[in-house]
């Protein structure tokens, strides 16, 4: 696609459009004028067609602009920030149909609006820009909210792993071997599958795998453990039996060039972990940890060790499975990590479903709030030198009077040295959850008020607060004032 040659169209339809409005000159009076078709005009103002000179000039006369004015890649002040965007070309990087959106009609609005549209544009940009908003986050942020759109449950994407299971004779009832996933790359799709020691160059520490598309060649690393591997060669085999060529090729990412290796990194993961983690078999299990009214966290986390697969993949396919399987469409993940020694604590990963819950990243520094089992599992993780620290409790937000249950497990992060972190589900407490769970009743469960940052918690008496809720002072003390202000309004009225 030529960036340079749509972006030339969309301009010079956008200015004919604002001229042609200007003048209050509808687009079946600048046809009868111009002796053009309306449909050629409506092209035009689209951005799908760029008339030729002579046309230009024909539609310059009866406008009433010149050719320079009209050809010119300058646009006003109503109309510069979305030349910008549309100069970038991010929209095309976003399938924005996913989201059932065409690039018109973006182009619509914003030509009959030109100066409010454009001042909204403005501001969010100015937004991401003093939160430092990159084109990755940007990107990821679009992801998420096409993962929470559809409920973060894929159909076909469930139904492409059982048709695959029985072309390659998978037993989906039970877990999937090292084995059979190398095998399956190396017979079917031709791949050489080499370890090697990343950790012999710096610059490769943080990664955990390389393909190498030009002779077919997985690079692992030999510090991986059995369930990332797995969850690799599940990957590997998700791109090549959905034919996705557009790709990532290093796990973890460290670029990607467009949009679509970010989605498609995204249906890669979810075949994988479907694979992993067969929905049946997870959905089985799962009932039967229900049965139990008292259960211990140990059996929690048996029940992710029986699949051999990481916290993160069994938390995420949950995120899958709980609002299809059992009817809980309100529900939270969160992964939080921490440098050992140090007082900060931050959300790199989130998910929201059905709507925004209450506990979600910022970018201002502020602190969450300690009282979180997210929080709790990575000091207690530490402190007591566990693998895996798993814990839950009854999250009561006191500014909603919201309640979660939440499940939270601590590990060592693969991927940083010194540093620990937590994977999070909170499924919101009500009448058809409180029929799933039995054990929301139970004793060992612990409910605790908590707040989202200690900044903006009005929990009083809080031994865990980490830093004063100076945003609630700011917003009593501007009420305050208002009160005062009324008071002296009314008495000289």
């Amino acid at each position: 696609m030529d960036i340079e040659k749509d972006y030339i169209k969309l301009i010079f339809g956008l200015k004919m459009k604002q001229v042609r409005t200007q003048k209050n000159l509808s687009l079946f009076g600048l046809a009868k004028l111009t002796n053009l078709s309306k449909s050629y005009l409506n092209e035009i103002e689209k951005g799908k067609k760029y008339p030729k000179a002579d046309k230009i000039l024909l539609l310059c006369k009866h406008l009433d602009v010149t050719y320079d004015q009209m050809v010119s890649l300058k646009l006003d002040n109503n109309l510069a920030p979305i030349g910008e965007i549309l100069k970038s070309g991010i929209l095309k990087e976003i399938p924005l149909e996913l989201f059932g959106i065409q690039e018109a009609d973006l182009i619509d609005i914003i030509a009959n609006a030109p100066a409010k549209v454009n001042a909204f544009i403005s501001t969010i940009i100015e937004i991401a820009q003093h939160y430092n908003l990159s084109r990755e986050s940007f990107f990821l942020a679009a992801l998420r909210s096409y993962q929470e759109a559809h409920s973060n449950y894929f159909e076909d994407l469930e139904e492409k792993v059982i048709s695959f299971s029985k072309s390659f004779q998978i037993n989906l009832d039970s877990k999937i071997s090292i084995e059979e996933l190398e095998d399956i790359l190396k017979e079917e799709y031709e791949y050489k599958i080499e370890e090697i020691a990343f950790t012999d160059q710096e610059a490769l520490d943080d990664l955990r795998s390389i393909y190498v598309p030009k002779s077919k060649t997985l690079l692992l690393s030999t510090e991986i453990d059995a369930p990332q591997k797995a969850f690799i060669l599940a990957k590997e085999i998700a791109y090549n039996y959905l034919k996705i060529s557009d790709r990532l090729l290093t796990f973890t990412w460290i670029k990607f060039e467009n949009f679509d290796q970010v989605l498609n990194n995204f249906y890669a993961s979810y075949f994988a972990g479907s694979l992993l983690l067969p929905r049946k078999l997870v959905v089985d299990k799962i009932n039967n940890f229900l049965e139990n009214e008292n259960p211990k966290p140990e059996e929690f986390v048996q029940l992710i060790e029986s699949f051999e697969v990481s916290p993160e993949s069994f938390y995420q396919r949950l995120t899958n499975l709980l609002p299809k399987d059992f009817q809980l469409k309100n529900l939270f993940f969160l992964r939080l990590s921490h440098k050992i020694g140090s007082d900060f604590y931050q959300i790199n990963k989130e998910l929201h479903i059905t709507h925004q819950q209450e506990p979600h990243a910022n970018e201002t520094n502020e602190h969450y709030c300690r009282r979180w089992v997210s929080i709790k599992t990575i000091d207690e993780a530490i402190k007591q030198n566990k693998p895996h620290f798993f814990d839950a409790q009854i999250s009561s937000y006191a500014n909603s009077g919201n309640e979660y249950l939440v499940f939270s497990s601590a590990t060592k992060d693969p991927f940083l040295h010194d540093t620990i972190r937590s994977i999070s589900v909170g499924i919101l407490i009500n009448p058809t959850m409180k029929k799933k769970f039995k054990l929301i009743d139970g004793k060992p469960l612990v409910k605790r008020i908590v707040g989202v940052t200690c900044e903006t918690c009005a929990v009083k008496d809080c031994l865990e607060r980490a830093a004063p809720p100076i945003v609630l002072e700011r917003k009593k003390r501007h009420e305050n004032t208002d009160i005062v202000v009324q008071q002296f309004m009314n008495q000289y009225s």
